[in-house]
């Protein structure tokens, strides 16, 4: 696969400039001659298409040994350009799959990091929702205790209600018993003063004396039913404003029972935040463990590579070496013939 815009013209021109001085065209001097540009299979693909397209216009007139030897090295190089064509195709081809395999490491390594930094999240998340739900408990447990108290307010204020009207029917057995001593001495009154009447005038002044003596008694037993309503009153405007506290205390329980059922409702909404939350964490933490594995293989995959690289360069080097024995040997032959 040609590289960087190499073509057969460019080729052909760095070969015919490399023979012009003498020298053989090698793949190496070839793509020494361009800039070190292209790939090396390439130029020994249009290499070999120039030396098959090549007519020969007479016959050399070199010595038949030189002529061999020239033949030898030629097949040497040849030999070594074609051992050096399939591992420079396994080096191109190795390339090709560790940048492939890098690029497949690099966005792994991005999917980890943000999963990763989900995670972080998630945490952070979990560990708000947690100190959230602590709260909510400790207002749960604050209003709770409030509202013991508040019920604990509301049994001795209905205490306090009982003796207020136990003290209310006593104060209204004492008026009526007293309302009808009166009726009572009124009528007895009544009764002896008619009877009185016929009696002797000498006993009028008695009866006098003794009735104001009576009516002095039903002014006094008259301030006291005076008194008894007074108390009365007084004691029904106190139970006027008990019922009003023991409504207002009633109503704070109900709102403290709307705002007990809100905050278990809170609660229970965050346990189940928390839940989704700890499901999601478990599964962004076989992901991140799933894509660690994954990177693990391809690291061992590219060890694998690795050691075929390795391999693949101790076969060329052997290749080299047995191209230079094959091209020395005419050499050291050489001098024998002269």
């Amino acid at each position: 696969m040609a590289r960087g815009g190499i073509t057969k013209a460019l080729v052909q021109i760095a070969r015919t400039a490399i023979l012009a001085r003498g020298e053989h065209p090698s793949i190496d001097a070839v793509r020494i001659e361009m800039g070190n540009t292209g790939s090396k299979t390439t130029i020994h693909r249009y290499l070999k298409e120039l030396d098959d397209g090549a007519q020969p216009v007479e016959a050399s007139a070199e010595p038949i040994d030189d002529e061999l030897t020239a033949l030898v090295s030629r097949l040497a190089q040849r030999l070594k350009e074609q051992a050096q064509e399939p591992i420079e195709q396994a080096r191109e081809q190795f390339e090709e799959q560790r940048e492939a395999l890098e690029s497949e490491l690099k966005q792994m390594r991005q999917a980890l990091e943000k999963l990763e930094h989900e995670h972080d999240i998630q945490g952070a998340a979990l560990e708000r929702e947690s100190e959230a739900l602590g709260n909510t408990r400790s207002m749960l447990q604050t209003e709770q205790t409030r509202n013991a108290g508040l019920n604990q307010a509301l049994a001795d204020f209905e205490l306090r209600l009982q003796d207020k009207d136990e003290q209310i029917r006593s104060l209204e057995e004492k008026h009526l018993h007293a309302r009808d001593a009166l009726e009572h001495y009124r009528n007895a009154s009544k009764e002896q003063r008619e009877q009185e009447q016929s009696r002797h005038e000498a006993q009028v002044q008695q009866i006098q004396a003794e009735l104001r003596q009576a009516q002095q008694s039903a002014l006094v037993r008259q301030d006291e039913i005076t008194q008894l309503h007074r108390d009365n009153e007084r004691l029904l405007t106190e139970n006027r404003g008990t019922q009003r506290e023991l409504s207002l205390l009633q109503d704070q329980l109900k709102q403290s029972n709307q705002r007990q059922d809100q905050l278990l409702e809170q609660a229970t909404r965050v346990d189940s935040e928390r839940t989704l939350l700890q499901e999601r964490l478990r599964v962004a933490t076989l992901e991140s463990q799933t894509l660690k594995q994954s990177v693990e293989e391809q690291t061992l995959l590219n060890q694998s590579l690795e050691k075929e690289l390795n391999k693949a360069h101790a076969s060329l080097e052997e290749s080299q070496r047995l191209a230079a024995t094959v091209a020395a040997a005419p050499d050291s032959a050489k001098p024998k013939d002269a």
